[in-house]
C-alpha cells in the first residue's frame, strides 16, 4: 500500500494503460497471485476489493486468473500478475517511425509522482501534503484523442524509467530530438519536494496514470483542450517539441541552461509496476 493507491490498483491500471495507449480499448482481464503463507487476510481482502473498484471503473472484466500461496520467507508478501485483452481502435497507426520535426510532446498530468510515492513509503519520508501517487487510468484520455488519430504519431504511458526513458526510447538512431520546456513540465510540490530532498530527477521518476502523446501541431490544441475535461487530464501540458537533432533529448531549463536528458543509469527506485 502505499499514498494514493495500493498493488491492486496498480495491477490493474497497468495493463489497462498498456493496451490503451497502444491505441486499444482494454475489455478483459487476467489475474494471477502468489500469495505468501501468513500476509494478513484483511490487507489481502483490501487489494482485491481495489481490484474490483478499479476494473469497474475502467470497464474491464476479470475473466480468469490463478492463485498460488508459497512458504513464508519465499515471496516477498503478495505478487500480482495481469494481462490485459482489448480491440483496436479505428484511426491509430502508431510507430515512433512517424515521429517528424515540429510535432508536439504532449503529457497528461504531474510527472512522476507514482515513483516518489512509493520512495516516500519505503525511505520512511513523512512531510506534510507529500506526494500522492498517480496510479490511475488512461483509457478516456485515449478514447477522447481517438478524433484527432490520424494526427498522433506516438503514445506511451512513462513507467519504468519515467518520462527521460521514454523520449529517449522514442528517438533513438532517428534524424530528429526533443526540446523539453522545463517551465511547460507539471511537477507536483509533493514530488518535487521529496525529488529535491533526495537528489534525484524526476524526468526518471515513473508514473502510472500519465500518457506521453507525440503528435501534429495542428491537433495539439485540441487534444489538450478534450484532456483538459476529463479530471485526469486537467493537468496535461504541451512541453516540448520534436527538432532536427540526432536522437538527443535536451531540456532548456528555468534558469536558461540546456541539459541533455540521459537515460536512467544504474538501479531504478522504486519497482512497484
Amino acid at each position: 500500500e502505499f499514498p494514493g493507491g495500493n498493488i491492486g490498483h496498480l495491477a490493474v491500471h497497468g495493463s489497462v494503460n498498456d493496451v490503451a495507449v497502444s491505441g486499444g480499448r482494454p475489455l478483459w482481464l487476467s489475474l494471477a497471485m502468489i500469495v505468501e503463507e501468513g500476509l494478513e487476510m484483511g490487507l489481502l481482502r483490501r487489494i482485491m476489493d481495489s481490484v474490483r473498484t478499479a476494473a469497474d471503473a475502467c470497464g474491464v472484466k476479470v475473466a480468469t486468473g490463478d492463485t498460488k500461496v508459497v512458504g513464508k520467507g519465499q515471496c516477498d508478501g503478495l505478487y500480482l500478475n495481469t494481462a490485459a485483452i482489448g480491440e483496436a481502435l479505428e484511426g491509430f497507426s502508431l510507430s515512433a517511425d512517424s515521429i517528424r520535426e515540429g510535432d508536439k510532446i504532449l503529457v497528461s498530468g504531474t510527472i512522476g509522482d507514482h515513483g516518489m510515492a512509493v520512495l516516500s513509503v519505503r525511505e520512511n519520508i513523512r512531510i506534510t501534503n507529500g506526494p500522492l501517487s498517480d496510479s490511475g487510468p488512461v483509457h478516456r484520455l485515449v478514447l477522447a484523442a481517438q478524433a484527432h488519430a490520424a494526427g498522433v504519431r506516438f503514445m506511451r504511458d512513462p513507467t519504468r524509467g519515467g518520462l527521460a526513458s521514454v523520449l529517449n526510447e522514442a528517438i533513438s538512431g532517428r534524424p530528429v530530438g526533443i526540446v523539453l520546456k522545463e517551465t511547460n513540465i507539471p511537477f507536483s510540490a509533493g514530488s518535487k519536494a521529496v525529488a529535491e530532498l533526495l537528489g534525484l530527477d524526476l524526468l526518471h521518476s515513473a508514473c502510472e496514470g500519465r500518457v506521453v502523446m507525440v503528435c501534429a501541431p495542428d491537433v495539439a490544441g485540441r487534444i489538450l483542450s478534450l484532456w483538459r475535461a476529463l479530471p485526469e487530464g486537467s493537468g496535461c501540458a504541451c512541453i516540448g517539441e520534436v527538432v532536427r537533432d540526432r536522437g538527443r533529448v535536451i531540456l532548456e531549463t528555468g534558469t536558461g541552461g540546456r541539459r541533455i536528458v540521459d537515460l536512467p543509469r544504474g538501479e531504478l527506485l522504486p519497482r512497484i509496476c
